[in-house]
């Protein structure tokens, strides 16, 4: 598998796809299945398992299949295999179903999966986890990543209790997206040809799923404040050996690789910010709709590009990215300076659009 490709895949990233039947929804799941199981066999070379512990991997060079062999890399240089005696095909199987049961939406589908574990996967490299936490606690954090977006449909929290769906009333309304990522989860590992826990001793079963279940429910930014202050509040005092301040860091590790886009190249990021802003606006106008409240960060005939992301970058990624600095200041370089360089960016793309609307407002007629 080499490491570069031309510039053709480039031109995948923006165009809308069509809905699909699921006949051929079926059909394209078996033909990456089929190519996944032929690559797997192949060497992956030393350069891009390098690669892919960095922060400025680009997804986008990769189609499914590839992907799928990648993650396989993954569980395997981190040595979970050997660690829980997983079976290759079980592991196979595994990471098949999960990427079966992301759906072809703009934003939260299998890619951003991967992105979420791969981010997750180089920063357990980058802070040397590895020599930090037990072996469970990297394969909690890492399959947590890989799962934390499961079936998702493209509406937020918010949509799921005003529209009164299935899922807010089967969570009553507490975190219904993310207790349903969670719950899928383990509906796929209760599948024997899929279960990679199987082999677990039941005290290390109880320990991966509480985690899992605690990492992926962390995902829910209605409870951001919380978790960023949990952890702050373990800085001055942080200790590796203290399962209080471990759990909330791997919470934490979940929850920035979640929303890491903007510490990758502009080149990999900024396509994305196009993808959320369409699963956005499909909201928006579904709200509109069915008369329901429109979200306003969501809303076509409110947001911009820029003014998107410089909220969310100055409130919600700096802060959080910032504390996690503290405890692993090699992350500066890594997460940190590339996210103040996009606050930048934005903030002068924000200040060229205000400029231009009001330049067009002084010439008006």
């Amino acid at each position: 598998m080499g490491l570069f490709r031309d510039d053709t895949y480039q031109q995948a990233k923006f165009s809308p796809k069509p809905k699909k039947s699921p006949q051929s929804v079926q059909k394209e799941h078996e033909a990456v299945r089929r190519r996944f199981r032929n690559m797997s066999a192949l060497h992956v070379t030393d350069e891009v398992r390098e690669h892919l512990k960095s922060p400025i991997f680009d997804n986008w060079q990769w189609e499914e299949a590839e992907r799928l062999v990648l993650l396989q890399v993954m569980y395997t240089d981190l040595d979970f295999l050997t660690a829980f005696h997983i079976e290759v095909d079980v592991l196979q199987n595994f990471l098949f179903e999960v990427y079966r049961h992301y759906n072809d939406i703009p934003f939260h589908n299998f890619q951003h999966c991967f992105c979420v574990t791969q981010m997750m996967y180089g920063l357990i490299w980058l802070t040397d986890l590895r020599n930090k936490l037990g072996r469970v606690d990297l394969f909690i954090m890492l399959t947590s990543a890989l799962c934390h977006d499961l079936d998702h449909p493209g509406y937020n929290n918010v949509y799921q209790i005003n529209a009164q769906t299935d899922l807010a009333l089967r969570y009553n309304d507490i975190s219904p997206l993310e207790n349903h990522h969670c719950a899928t989860a383990f509906g796929i590992l209760a599948k024997p040809e899929c279960n990679i826990l199987v082999n677990l001793t039941c005290e290390q079963y109880k320990q991966i799923r509480s985690g899992m279940i605690k990492c992926i429910l962390a995902t829910d930014m209605a409870r951001h404040n919380e978790i960023l202050n949990r952890f702050k509040s373990t800085l001055p005092v942080f200790n590796f050996s203290n399962k209080d301040h471990k759990d909330v860091l791997m919470k934490i590790m979940v929850k920035v690789s979640d929303i890491s886009n903007e510490a990758r190249p502009m080149a990999v990021a900024e396509p994305w910010l196009d993808c959320l802003l369409q699963e956005f606006f499909n909201q928006s106008d579904t709200e509109k709709l069915k008369g329901l409240p429109v979200t306003p960060f969501m809303d076509r005939d409110k947001v911009s590009r820029p003014s998107s992301q410089t909220n969310f970058i100055r409130f919600v990624l700096l802060p959080l990215f910032s504390e996690l600095t503290k405890l692993f200041p090699c992350l500066e370089q890594h997460i940190l300076e590339p996210v103040r360089t996009a606050l930048e960016y934005y903030t002068d793309m924000e200040r060229a659009t205000k400029e231009e609307e009001e330049a067009g407002g002084t010439n008006a007629p």
